[in-house]
């Protein structure tokens, strides 16, 4: 079970638990302006008066929002890898209904990249400054890495077993698929000659092949999920 990690401010900012927070306009301003920083300067080359100066307040109020910026950092890094479990889950669900592995894996996929190319800020924020943050949240964060590898390994080996994968180490094909999905963030920019579906759909593939799996029976599973993810960015 995971810790509920305390509450700060006046009842607004959970690190722990982004899903409950309710964010005024000038927290959720405060937030989008560390991570900017966070993501292009590094941690610790943002102060909380830089923070400050973008949005435009004085560094002595910002201490009236948030007591520090441990406590932003905590809040971007817990939301990147609860997001992405979350995806994880719901395009495992819509596949796991039809038993096939092979759909499962192209929709895990597809929702990896696509995750990867939308919140470019976040996931460079993530893959660098883990060490930067301070207990509880260090350990918070790398349970939850752990918690989402896992769902891949266990979905890799369920098809190992369905006889619809072929791999000698479906821990080392884990690691291998979740990195290629990584490295779209470093890249990924919109207007491409690629669109987002199109990329998502090439890494499935590449995926797909890694594993020996057959593509062709995956296609109906690609379409559901690219219109189920357009919905949830509709309504997002």
């Amino acid at each position: 079970m995971s810790r509920v990690l305390p509450v700060v401010g006046p009842g607004t900012w959970t690190a722990s638990k982004p899903q409950e927070r309710h964010f005024s306009g000038r927290m959720w301003e405060i937030r989008e302006a560390a991570l900017t920083l966070f993501s292009e300067r590094g941690y610790y080359g943002t102060g909380m008066e830089d923070i400050a100066r973008v949005v435009g307040i004085r560094a002595s109020s910002l201490y009236n929002h948030v007591p520090s910026k441990q406590i932003l950092l905590a809040d971007i890094m817990l939301t990147t890898m609860r997001e992405l479990i979350r995806v994880f889950d719901e395009s495992s669900k819509q596949a796991q209904a039809s038993r096939n592995p092979t759909a499962e894996l192209r929709l895990a996929m597809e929702a990896h990249v696509r995750y990867h190319a939308t919140h470019r800020r976040d996931v460079r924020v993530g893959n660098r400054e883990i060490a930067s943050l301070e207990e509880p949240y260090q350990g918070e964060v790398r349970q939850q890495r752990r918690t989402y590898a896992r769902r891949w390994q266990a979905m890799i080996e369920r098809g190992i077993k369905a006889g619809s994968f072929s791999t000698p180490s479906a821990q080392l094909s884990t690691y291998a698929l979740l990195e290629m999905g990584i490295g779209v963030s470093q890249w990924f920019q919109e207007g491409g000659p690629l669109t987002l579906d199109e990329i998502a759909d090439h890494y499935a593939a590449m995926a797909l092949r890694q594993l020996s799996a057959d593509i062709k029976s995956t296609n109906g599973a690609a379409r559901a999920g690219r219109k189920s993810a357009r919905k949830r960015s509709a309504s997002g």
